[in-house]
């Protein structure tokens, strides 16, 4: 694979299709891969179906915003053929199942456009748990479409083994690139005020869950296996996070009889700050792809606990080098690791120098790795 070094960058127009910019953890890693590419010289755009969602404040200012004024993505190919015969994009990169098969079917009517699409999550378990038809056509669709794909990028090899079992295509033809997480300003948002009467020297031990509260997130399970540390020690735990599952999550607070000690605040716009002061992080997940939250956690450099969930907590933590691992879907056992992350809290430096591996300079290196020998391609043909 050629180095990130290309002449003539400002000629080499990136794109990146995204539906819109909603609390997920794929779109903010397009964000930070469309920055992190801008910032080496090359012009981007972000494509999006919709400008809205909780990250639309957070688009850096090197780029370039395209919203094709669509309601779906299906809807919004025509308008992204538009834009990629008006502007000629030298690579296209997308993310999400549904996104993918839309870039790869403008790209199919527009000569000359590459696509590299990517996989954040278990597709086969995604795929399993849908009850949108429209969903579960474009997840059909892969095994297809995805062959067309200049290149193939998966988030960890749980991820890509999972993709190549549900799509046939040889796991060769799949790249692993982990998701730039650890940017130069964790540290400092870390460290910025929380002004919450929760936090502070007084205050109990803090659990700290984060993420959308979908069925996958399981954190009905987190709320029971507190429970039970609760029934011994005073202590709290907070949930970050919007989603369908909040009705579920506090009806499991109340049965469990804990609703007093359990917060659930929304979306936050800084939830690093709430990391650097939680006693112990827990992701009590079904299933990830590369759960970013975890390697934030580290950065923070807070212990954590997490499911050993296909797939990401085995290989970031390897193998519980860097936190505990417990069976998915078991309250008892992710209980005793909690009580044990209180009494035994991993060293802070041994956690933020583990996180650092996934640091944005090294992902951006590889995508431009990629995306150079995509472009370099097109400027031959």
């Amino acid at each position: 694979m050629p180095s990130a070094s290309i002449q003539n960058r400002t000629d080499r127009r990136i794109a990146l299709f995204l539906q819109d910019l909603h609390g997920g953890g794929a779109e903010r890693v397009m964000l930070l891969l469309a920055g992190g590419i801008a910032r080496r010289g090359y012009p981007v755009d972000l494509v999006l179906v919709r400008r809205e969602g909780a990250h639309a404040g957070s688009i850096p200012s090197e780029i370039r915003v395209v919203e094709l004024g669509t309601r779906r993505v299906l809807g919004s190919v025509p308008a992204l053929v538009r834009y990629l015969r008006r502007e000629r994009p030298s690579a296209l990169l997308t993310a999400l199942v549904h996104v993918n098969v839309g870039g790869l079917l403008a790209a199919a009517a527009t000569r000359g456009i590459r696509v590299v699409v990517t996989e954040h999550n278990q597709i086969s378990r995604n795929f399993a748990s849908l009850t949108s038809r429209r969903l579960r056509s474009a997840y059909r669709l892969v095994p297809m479409m995805y062959r067309r794909a200049w290149g193939i990028v998966a988030v960890s090899g749980g991820v890509a083994d999972d993709l190549a079992a549900f799509s046939g295509i040889g796991r060769d033809r799949i790249y692993v690139i982990n998701n730039p997480i650890v940017t130069p300003d964790i540290e400092a948002r870390a460290a910025e005020p929380l002004d919450h009467p929760w936090i502070g020297p007084q205050a109990p031990p803090l659990f700290l869950g984060v993420g959308r509260l979908t069925p996958q997130k399981d954190f009905p399970a987190l709320v029971a296996a507190f429970a039970l540390v609760r029934a011994g020690r005073r202590c709290r735990l907070a949930i970050l996070g919007d989603g369908p599952e909040r009705v579920a999550i506090e009806a499991e607070a109340d049965r469990r009889g804990v609703r007093d000690d359990v917060l659930l605040p929304g979306f936050v716009d800084n939830p690093y700050a709430w990391m650097a002061r939680a006693s112990v992080f827990v992701l009590s997940s079904r299933f990830e792809g590369l759960p970013t939250v975890l390697v934030e956690a580290l950065a923070c450099g807070t212990t954590v606990v997490a499911t050993d969930c296909p797939s990401g907590p085995r290989e970031i933590l390897e193998n519980g080098r860097y936190g505990a691992l417990v069976p998915a879907g078991d309250p008892e056992a992710l209980a005793a690791a909690m009580r044990d992350a209180l009494d035994r809290p991993r060293p802070r430096e041994l956690l933020v120098r583990r996180a650092a591996d996934y640091g944005l300079d090294a992902a951006v290196d590889r995508y431009l790795q990629l995306l150079d020998e995509t472009m370099i391609c097109v400027g031959a043909s």
